[in-house]
Protein backbone atom coordinates (compact mmCIF):
# COMPACT_ATOMS: atom_id res chain seq x y z
CA UNK A 1 0.00 0.00 0.00
CA UNK A 2 1.99 3.07 -1.03
CA UNK A 3 1.19 6.12 0.64
CA UNK A 4 0.03 8.67 -1.03
CA UNK A 5 0.96 12.21 1.05
CA UNK A 6 3.03 15.02 0.68
CA UNK A 7 6.97 13.84 1.77
CA UNK A 8 6.63 16.70 4.97
CA UNK A 9 3.98 14.74 5.79
CA UNK A 10 6.15 11.62 6.87
CA UNK A 11 9.57 13.34 7.48
CA UNK A 12 11.16 14.03 10.91
CA UNK A 13 9.40 16.68 12.96
CA UNK A 14 11.86 19.59 13.24
CA UNK A 15 10.04 21.56 15.53
CA UNK A 16 8.54 21.24 18.92
CA UNK A 17 5.31 22.92 18.47
CA UNK A 18 4.82 20.93 15.37
CA UNK A 19 4.90 17.70 17.39
CA UNK A 20 3.27 19.10 20.12
CA UNK A 21 0.61 19.58 17.49
CA UNK A 22 0.90 16.41 16.13
CA UNK A 23 0.07 14.64 19.43
CA UNK A 24 -2.82 16.99 20.23
CA UNK A 25 -4.59 16.35 17.10
CA UNK A 26 -4.04 12.55 17.57
CA UNK A 27 -5.72 13.15 21.23
CA UNK A 28 -8.32 14.72 19.46
CA UNK A 29 -9.03 12.08 17.28
CA UNK A 30 -9.26 9.77 20.32
CA UNK A 31 -11.65 11.78 21.69
CA UNK A 32 -14.10 11.82 18.46
CA UNK A 33 -13.76 8.20 17.67
CA UNK A 34 -13.96 6.45 20.99
CA UNK A 35 -16.64 6.44 23.34
CA UNK A 36 -15.08 4.68 25.77
CA UNK A 37 -12.46 7.03 25.56
CA UNK A 38 -14.88 10.02 26.62
CA UNK A 39 -16.48 7.55 28.67
CA UNK A 40 -13.04 6.74 30.87
CA UNK A 41 -12.79 10.65 31.20
CA UNK A 42 -15.55 11.25 32.47
CA UNK A 43 -15.22 8.93 34.91
CA UNK A 44 -11.52 9.99 35.75
CA UNK A 45 -13.55 13.41 36.60
CA UNK A 46 -15.70 12.24 38.82
CA UNK A 47 -13.14 10.81 40.78
CA UNK A 48 -11.14 14.27 40.22
CA UNK A 49 -13.62 16.02 42.09
CA UNK A 50 -14.61 13.44 44.87
CA UNK A 51 -10.78 13.64 45.59
CA UNK A 52 -11.38 17.35 46.38
CA UNK A 53 -14.42 16.80 48.10
CA UNK A 54 -12.59 14.33 50.35
CA UNK A 55 -9.59 16.68 50.51
CA UNK A 56 -7.44 13.76 49.06
CA UNK A 57 -3.76 13.71 50.74
CA UNK A 58 -0.65 14.13 48.56
CA UNK A 59 0.03 10.41 48.07
CA UNK A 60 -3.53 9.75 47.55
CA UNK A 61 -3.54 12.41 44.40
CA UNK A 62 -0.73 10.69 43.21
CA UNK A 63 -2.07 7.46 43.00
CA UNK A 64 -5.93 8.56 41.95
CA UNK A 65 -4.19 10.62 38.90
CA UNK A 66 -1.67 7.91 38.33
CA UNK A 67 -4.34 5.34 37.55
CA UNK A 68 -6.60 7.64 35.63
CA UNK A 69 -3.57 8.83 32.91
CA UNK A 70 -2.73 4.82 32.61
CA UNK A 71 -6.33 4.32 31.62
CA UNK A 72 -6.57 7.11 29.10
CA UNK A 73 -2.79 6.04 27.71
CA UNK A 74 -3.86 2.53 27.69
CA UNK A 75 -6.95 3.95 25.66
CA UNK A 76 -4.89 5.82 23.08
CA UNK A 77 -2.67 2.80 22.57
CA UNK A 78 -5.88 0.43 22.18
CA UNK A 79 -7.12 3.00 19.71
CA UNK A 80 -3.93 2.89 17.79
CA UNK A 81 -3.26 -0.63 17.72
CA UNK A 82 -6.84 -0.99 16.18
CA UNK A 83 -6.53 1.33 13.43
CA UNK A 84 -3.20 -0.06 12.45
CA UNK A 85 -5.00 -3.39 12.30
CA UNK A 86 -7.87 -1.82 10.26
CA UNK A 87 -5.82 -0.32 8.12
CA UNK A 88 -3.63 -2.85 7.55
CA UNK A 89 -6.44 -5.62 6.82
CA UNK A 90 -8.69 -3.05 5.18
CA UNK A 91 -11.10 -3.58 7.30
CA UNK A 92 -11.53 -7.30 7.06
CA UNK A 93 -11.52 -9.81 9.16
CA UNK A 94 -7.80 -11.54 10.19
CA UNK A 95 -7.52 -14.02 13.00
CA UNK A 96 -4.08 -12.23 13.56
CA UNK A 97 -5.44 -8.65 13.74
CA UNK A 98 -8.51 -10.34 15.63
CA UNK A 99 -5.78 -11.32 18.67
CA UNK A 100 -3.96 -7.91 18.43
CA UNK A 101 -7.65 -6.01 19.30
CA UNK A 102 -8.19 -8.02 21.77
CA UNK A 103 -5.09 -7.93 23.58
CA UNK A 104 -4.76 -3.94 23.30
CA UNK A 105 -8.43 -4.33 24.74
CA UNK A 106 -7.00 -6.46 27.72
CA UNK A 107 -4.83 -4.51 28.23
CA UNK A 108 -7.37 -1.39 28.83
CA UNK A 109 -9.45 -3.79 30.84
CA UNK A 110 -6.33 -4.73 33.34
CA UNK A 111 -5.32 -0.69 33.53
CA UNK A 112 -9.20 0.18 34.31
CA UNK A 113 -9.51 -2.60 36.84
CA UNK A 114 -6.49 -1.47 38.84
CA UNK A 115 -7.81 2.22 37.94
CA UNK A 116 -10.79 0.74 39.97
CA UNK A 117 -8.72 -0.94 42.76
CA UNK A 118 -7.19 2.22 43.83
CA UNK A 119 -10.33 4.45 43.59
CA UNK A 120 -11.88 1.69 46.03
CA UNK A 121 -8.82 1.75 48.66
CA UNK A 122 -9.01 5.84 49.00
CA UNK A 123 -12.69 6.46 48.79
CA UNK A 124 -14.59 3.19 50.52
CA UNK A 125 -12.59 4.17 54.17
CA UNK A 126 -13.77 7.86 53.39
CA UNK A 127 -17.22 6.82 52.48
CA UNK A 128 -17.55 4.24 55.35
CA UNK A 129 -16.23 7.38 57.85
CA UNK A 130 -19.28 9.45 56.69
CA UNK A 131 -21.40 7.06 58.17
CA UNK A 132 -20.15 5.22 60.90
Amino acid sequence: MDYKGNKEDIGKNKHFTRSVEFALTGIKTVYQDERNMRAHTILGGIAIVLGFIFQLNRWEWLWLLLSIFLVLVMEIINTAFENVVDMITNFHFHSIGKKVKDMAAGAVLITAIFALIVASFIFLPKIYQLFF
